[in-house]
Order: C-alpha cells, then structure tokens, then sequence
C-alpha cells in the first residue's frame, strides 16, 4: 500500500519517474538500433520519447500546480532539463548530411579558435613556448582535414567518407586532450593559465563535432573509435573550461546557457559510456 500511497500523494514526481524511465529505454534501444518500425521519417521509439519528453515539460512547467516547497520544484526542473537531454546523441534524428553541415557550419568558429592557438606561443614565457607550440602543432592540419573530409561528404554522402570523419574526429580529439596534459605540465602559472586558456575553444567545438559523429555512428564503428582513443576524455576533463564550452554551445545553437550547460555534461556523459 506504501507504493500506492507515495504514487498518490505525489503524482508529478511519480509521473516525471515513469516519463524519465521511458526516455531513459528508449535512449538505450535507439542506441542499439532497435526503433520498433517507423513512424514518418523517424521510429517508433522516437516518436514515444518524444511525446514523453514533451508531457515531462509540460509538468516541469505547470503553473496550476502547488509546488511542496522550492527545492521540489528545482529538482524536478532538473530532472526535466537532463530528461530533453537523454535522447542525444542517438535519438536526435541526426544523418550524415545534417552532421556533415554542421561540422561546416562549426569550421569559422573552429579556425579562429585554432588561430588563437598559433599566436599564443608568443605570449609565453620563452621556456614554455616550444612545449606549447609542439603540443598544439597538429591543430592547423586537423581542422582544416576535417572541415574537407565534411565537405566532400556534403558533395557526395559514402560510408568510406563517413568513416573518414569518424576517424579524423578521433585523430583531433586525442590531439587535443594530448595537447591539455601536455600544457598542464608548465610549472609557470601564468604561461600554464595561459596556454590551457588558449585550448580552450577548440577542445570545446572538437568535442561537439565528436558528439555528432558520434550520434550517427554504430556499435561497430563507436567500438573501432573508441579503441583509437588512448587519451580518454576523463583525463582530460579537470583541465576544459565547462562554463566557456556552455557558452559557446549557446551562441552556436542559439539557446539558453542552462540547455547547453546540460548538454556539454550529457554528451560527455555518453562520450564516456561508448568508451572514450
């Protein structure tokens, strides 16, 4: 009778529970390629977690509802906010050509970001200009490759220009995380503060990109991806700036700081469960 009593007593808890488990399962079918048929250009299971995700705004958002107290109502806001998250990458609908344009439309942010790297150098302390700048040499070449590899995709879709991609994103993450430890082991705070600083901006759009050609990757080609990436992300992550990565994830979509915020730690997240 407890259960039946909790469920009664709060039912916009209990709801967002049963909504969160649905997009919760369905994350991890869609992750595994199972969408129980179509429905239009999606599947199933998308189109359900759609609807739950909707119904579980819908509940963050009631304003006839009495909260039981602030804390209450911030949690449940959370749990919202984290639930439209669960479905990426996998679920969001993303295919080669929408990724392959994004990561075209990411590239002017991503060459200035790599511009700022080139001229850091020179601001550093003369010792620890030469490890920065060996740190951080591959930049230049992986962007520029990237930025081809998405356009030749775009000009003509193929699963070898996809896999090409899949593994250039790899390339370019494990230089930058590579790049990150490096600079980390300057003994000079302010050329240390510096150079990580410097970093910063390209580690943030390499990883958006890698979550995106993550979202359209299977289980076969996530696990060849994952064994090219010696460096994994958690190494890396004391060292990235999260509130700046937020905010250019903001300015990019063109959405709240609090969406993005969320979806740096959710893609993160699912970075590090498929191995990376």
């Amino acid at each position: 009778m407890s259960l039946i009593s909790n469920i009664w007593n709060h039912p916009k808890t209990s709801a967002s529970g049963l909504l969160l488990a649905i997009l919760t399962i369905g994350g991890v079918l869609s992750q595994n390629g199972i969408g129980l048929g179509k429905a239009g250009s999606g599947t199933v299971v998308t189109l359900i977690s759609a609807v739950a995700t909707a119904l579980l705004g819908l509940l963050a958002r009631d304003p006839a509802a009495a909260p039981s107290s602030t804390g209450s109502v911030a949690k449940l806001g959370a749990w919202a906010l984290i639930a439209l998250l669960i479905p990426l990458p996998y679920m969001s609908g993303c295919s080669g050509t929408t990724v392959a344009q994004d990561i075209v439309n990411w590239t002017p942010a991503l060459q200035s970001a790599v511009t700022t790297v080139d001229t850091t150098a020179a601001l550093l302390a003369p010792v620890d200009a030469p490890l920065f700048a060996a740190a951080t040499a591959g930049f230049d070449a992986a962007s520029k490759l990237l930025a081809n590899q998405a356009r030749a995709y775009l000009a003509n879709p193929s699963a070898g220009l996809l896999a090409e991609i899949q593994a250039q994103i790899v390339t370019f993450q494990q230089q930058v995380n590579a790049a990150l430890l490096s600079v980390a082991r300057i003994t000079n705070p302010a050329s240390q503060k510096h150079a990580l600083s410097a970093i910063q901006a390209t580690a943030t759009i390499v990883s958006a990109i890698f979550s995106l050609v993550q979202s359209i990757s299977g289980k076969a080609a996530l696990a060849q991806m994952a064994a090219h990436s010696t460096i994994k992300l958690a190494s890396a992550e004391p060292l990235l700036d999260s509130a700046l990565a937020s905010q250019m994830i903001a300015d990019h979509y063109r959405e709240p700081v609090a969406v993005a915020s969320a979806e740096v730690a959710q893609a993160e997240q699912w970075q590090k469960l498929a191995g990376f």
